[in-house]
């Protein structure tokens, strides 16, 4: 653009959806998702033609084809291999990796655990309706012990695997939480990774009517939400509750939390943890939260302090480098080192 060129008008939620029917089972949480990320992208100021979705398999890789972008749907599992190489190709593209609990943390899950310790500069969201979806409701890796379905009738033995807790153990730098039909935290969730410069991991809790409904009602019906949802806030106590008395501590001399309610045998608020979402180990101890006993943690769990550096950028800098060294010699780097001759036999 060019000083004498018009400014170009402000893009609306339209702008962002494509003409394709949108194809999800009624009631399903991922129609919640996507109109939330097609909200927040004119909020977040970028251009339709530096955005990019990926995805792999499962019922939420549909969703670059309701991008009004560009995007992959790409093979079971590699999706971040995908948007790794559109990373490194274009760094200045806006890529969104888009998958789901089977299809990212099952046989997506090397896939996943090495784009999270690289901290390659993308928004990763992660649908979890502990559920295979797609393909007819088998069990997955999130699915809770004693789960019956078509691949476990007689309940599953399987313990599940904590997304959260597993994007921090993969040495995650960004992780949040949200549930898809709470907009207004799940687009402040969704800002706030897309201001970190690395991997913004966002674990969406995600309704599958069909075959895995009401699995998450336990925290997330109206009624009980106030008592069972710690939204976390940063430099803020860690309260929640109808009356917003009750909190969470460390359990003296030990390094576990516990609930406790303001009034109640002598506790007050100065006793309540102020969230920190620099604490590495505090994310740990909030990713493993549930109910009844606690109430599951929403919100930036963890942000590593600091700006960092992205792994296109430092790749991009090695590269630079290297090319201000001069054009190296193939032939004497093929015979570096040790080296044999083969010979035919001579008899």
């Amino acid at each position: 653009m060019t000083p004498l060129d018009p400014p170009s008008p402000p893009l609306t939620r339209k702008d962002f959806t494509s003409d394709q029917e949108v194809r999800w089972c009624p009631g399903c949480g991922d129609y919640a998702i996507l109109a939330a990320v097609q909200r927040m992208l004119p909020e977040l100021g970028v251009r339709k033609e530096s955005t990019v979705f990926v995805s792999g398999i499962g019922c939420s890789s549909r969703f670059p084809y309701y991008m009004n972008t560009y995007g992959f749907h790409t093979i079971h599992g590699r999706a971040p291999a995908v948007a790794t190489g559109v990373k490194l190709a274009n760094p200045e593209l806006d890529v969104w990796l888009i998958t789901g609990d089977g299809d990212g943390l099952s046989i997506g899950g090397n896939h996943l655990m090495h784009v999270l310790r690289r901290n390659v500069n993308m928004q990763l969201i992660l649908f979890n309706n502990r559920i295979y979806g797609l393909t007819k409701g088998q069990y997955s890796p999130t699915s809770l012990l004693g789960k019956r379905s078509p691949s476990t009738p007689m309940g599953s033995v399987d313990n599940p695997l904590i997304p959260a807790a597993f994007a921090l153990g993969c040495g995650g730098r960004f992780v949040g939480r949200a549930i898809d039909t709470d907009a207004k935290n799940l687009i402040t969730t969704l800002k706030r990774a897309h201001e970190f410069v690395g991997t913004g991991f966002v674990e969406v809790y995600q309704n599958c009517p069909v075959f895995n409904d009401g699995a998450f009602e336990h925290f997330t019906a109206r009624e009980i939400a106030a008592e069972t949802q710690l939204h976390l806030e940063h430099g803020k106590p860690m309260r929640f509750g109808k009356d917003h008395t009750k909190g969470l501590r460390l359990q003296p001399g030990k390094l576990e939390l516990e609930v406790v309610t303001i009034g109640e045998y002598g506790v007050t608020e100065a006793d309540i943890l102020v969230h920190d979402e620099h604490n590495h180990t505090m994310a740990f101890l909030l990713a493993t939260l549930e109910p009844p006993t606690f109430p599951v943690a929403l919100g930036v769990l963890y942000q590593h302090p600091g700006a960092g550096t992205s792994f296109e950028r430092g790749m991009h800098e090695q590269n630079r480098q290297a090319r201000a060294k001069g054009l190296g010699d193939l032939n004497a780097l093929m015979r570096k080192g040790h080296t044999w001759v083969v010979e035919s036999d001579p008899s």
